[in-house]
């Protein structure tokens, strides 16, 4: 296959855990018989500092030249520490979503059985854990309308708006992954107070009917911020909307004891976009510490999603291997244990593949 592939390290740890999924893609693309071309970009603080645009016109377009986007983290602390700053990085990120109609968010949360014991919950209660959660990206309070500040800069508003179309679209992508899965969906509200949860649930009712073989339950969001972490083995597929997703994964990524460990992707109507969970991690660009193995497992599901499933395999178990071999950075090392570096443990999944 030949796939283009562009490529968004953005900043922070954001080059060194895309380049190490590089090494993973070219070690498929040699052993599969593929060919991968990539074309890099520039996003987040580092195309202000080149552009003065988080997201400028040519990365977009380097987007929809290609089939798939790997992206990396953005985020620095000069714009993080400047409230009064006009122009941020993630605005660049909210761009990208709208401009490339990315409208869910996938974020699969498995723990492996050895790494349960660094879950900050208990072992017993972690262990099995496996759900996805997909969250509505493109809509919400995030980007409704009206929303600012007043002159006297004592009051500020924001607008949550959802219309029907964007909440089926997403809501169809969450019953097909449950209907792949173990058919068992959850639908996140907060119908009892909020008007948009309360059309989320109309819909899903509606929807509901079409798919008789799935379970469908509806809790609201302060309840499932307790279950994600009373019971995670519970859940199969989570779906929410913009705000509420943003809060419920970040939670649930916790779970695992390792950020550096979970992958997530965006899709919608063009490109689908890949990347890890975590930020860009400043305090650790640059030092080769940074754990990239969430970027790796971002490749393989950037393989799966273009119908590359023993590709994606492979890239699985070789992260498999390295967890197993020890082969890990400082943050999941076993006590006692020495950690490897970014670059020996994308070295060693590639070597593996």
């Amino acid at each position: 296959m030949k796939l283009k592939i562009a490529l968004l390290p953005g900043d922070g740890i954001g080059p060194e855990i895309v380049a190490q999924a590089v090494k993973a893609l070219d070690a498929v693309a040699a052993r599969f018989g593929h060919g991968f071309e990539y074309k890099k970009a520039l996003v987040g603080a580092a195309a202000i500092d080149a552009t003065g645009d988080p997201y400028p016109a040519d990365t977009h377009a380097v987007c929809q030249s290609c089939n798939v986007v790997l992206f990396g983290a953005i985020g620095d602390p000069k714009y993080d520490n400047d409230p009064s700053a006009k122009v941020r990085p993630e605005q660049g990120l909210l761009r990208m979503r709208k401009a490339l109609g990315l409208f869910a968010n996938i974020r699969p949360l498995a723990v492996f059985d050895s790494l349960a014991h660094r879950s900050p919950l208990k072992t017993e209660i972690v262990r099995g854990a496996d759900f996805v959660c997909v969250r509505e990206l493109t809509g919400g309070i995030y980007f409704g309308k009206p929303q600012g500040r007043s002159e006297d800069g004592n009051t500020a508003y924001d607008s949550c708006v959802y219309t029907r179309e964007e909440i089926e679209r997403v809501l169809a992508l969450a019953f097909r992954l449950a209907g792949e899965r173990r058919r068992k969906l959850t639908v996140v509200d907060k119908a009892n107070v909020i008007a948009t949860s309360r059309l989320w649930r109309q819909i899903a009712r509606e929807m509901a009917v079409q798919h008789p073989d799935i379970e469908v339950e509806y809790m609201f969001v302060d309840n499932a911020a307790m279950q994600i972490v009373q019971r995670p083995t519970h859940f199969d597929v989570i779906v929410t909307e913009n705000l509420f997703g943003d809060i419920l994964t970040d939670e649930a990524s916790v779970i695992s004891g390792s950020l550096g460990m979970l992958p997530s992707a965006s899709v919608g109507a063009q490109v689908a976009l890949f990347e890890p969970i975590h930020g860009s991690y400043p305090q650790a660009a640059g030092r080769n510490i940074a754990n990239p193995m969430a970027t790796i497992l971002s490749a393989a599901m950037l393989l799966e999603h273009v119908g590359l499933a023993a590709e994606g395999a492979a890239v699985r178990r070789a992260v498999d291997a390295a967890i197993a071999q020890g082969v890990v950075t400082e943050d999941i090392v076993a006590q006692g244990e020495k950690s490897c570096s970014t670059t020996e443990v994308g070295d060693f999944v590639a070597g593996q593949i």
